[in-house]
């Protein structure tokens, strides 16, 4: 009893407007407390993003959504390869493109082949590439979701196409499926060309997809090349290595042959880009012409969509890799 009386009477003490405060005073300590866990957090932290007991699921920061729309549809490719290029983006920026356009073709002419790899992926990359307005020629891997579908609307385009041939790369990157490797025995290496050419019908010649092991290997390009040259097929080498022996290999078996100059997108920034791009068109007005390699990038494609009419302005001449083999006959 005593105890309670004392209770009723602290609780008298207290009037309304001493309860208002004590309440105001409550909700300002957890406020306080509340910035200053908040406070504590690395940059980009949402509390109870980790999951668990507690938790919800993971967050994805805002900043990483334009790299997820840059990937094309919004559904990620079968496989993701890495590129191969002969060498390593630099560490540092590529110098400055000069603002402008391009320096004048010579008179004599300067052609430039444009081979865009990787595709059968996505059927829209057909449609964005031949939105460029200028002749390319679409290389395409042989066993992607769409590869069927791209190598048709390819075809009935009259477009100049080519097996993309996956060959085994350097640091254990995958190739893909169906990549030729350097164990393989020479039949084996001749039943992997012949499946991919299947995949691929209406294919006028091939390129490897990586391949910086197997095109350095001789005895396995001396079998590639008589699988490919025994069908009337040219080779475009892609040059991921400086020890490539693939080009040297179908001429010696008297195959038509090229190889890249220019690899456009090692660096996927729009100022990278640009910058093999004016690369390729020096190479071609120094040499009469150039082949460069690139991939359905976004900003490959946007830095396309504005370099290639000032170049078209300038008198390069945009036409199909298979018109520049050899560097022997160009077109009139």
């Amino acid at each position: 009893m005593p105890r309670r009386r004392r209770r009723r009477s602290r609780s008298r003490r207290i009037g309304p407007g001493g309860l208002a405060l004590f309440l105001l005073g409550a909700l300002a300590a957890v406020a306080v407390a509340w910035w200053l866990y908040r406070s504590s957090l690395p940059p980009g932290a949402v509390p109870g993003a980790e999951g668990g007991a507690g938790g919800s699921a993971a967050v994805t920061p805002l900043s990483a959504a334009p790299a997820a729309r840059a990937s094309g549809a919004g559904v990620p490719p079968q496989h993701v390869y890495p590129t191969e290029p002969e060498q390593p983006p630099p560490a540092q920026q590529p110098p400055p493109v000069p603002e402008g356009p391009p320096p004048a073709a010579p008179r004599s002419g300067a052609y430039v082949a444009l081979v865009i790899d990787d595709l059968g992926r996505r059927p829209a990359d057909v449609d964005d590439l031949a939105a460029l307005g200028v002749p390319l020629t679409y290389a395409v891997l042989p066993f992607e979701s769409h590869t069927a579908q791209v190598a048709a609307a390819l075809r009935l385009r009259g477009a100049e196409m080519l097996l993309h041939l996956p060959m085994e790369g350097r640091d254990g990157a995958d190739p893909g499926p169906g990549a030729l490797r350097q164990d393989m025995g020479d039949g084996e290496l001749r039943a992997a060309v012949r499946r991919a050419l299947a995949a691929v019908p209406g294919a006028a010649g091939v390129n490897n997809h990586m391949g910086s092991v197997l095109s350095a290997d001789r005895r396995a390009m001396r079998v590639v090349m008589g699988e490919l040259g025994s069908r009337g097929l040219f080779f475009l080498d892609s040059r991921t290595t400086a020890e490539s022996v693939a080009y040297a290999t179908a001429r010696a078996d008297g195959m038509a042959a090229a190889e890249r100059d220019v690899f456009l997108d090692a660096d996927l920034t729009a100022d990278a880009v640009r910058y093999q791009f004016r690369r390729l068109l020096d190479l071609a007005r120094r040499d009469g012409a150039a082949v460069a390699i690139g991939h359905p990038h976004p900003v490959t494609l946007q830095v396309l969509r504005e370099e290639v009419p000032l170049a078209l302005a300038a008198g390069y001449r945009f036409v199909a890799v298979s018109l520049l083999l050899d560097r022997t006959a160009l077109p009139e």
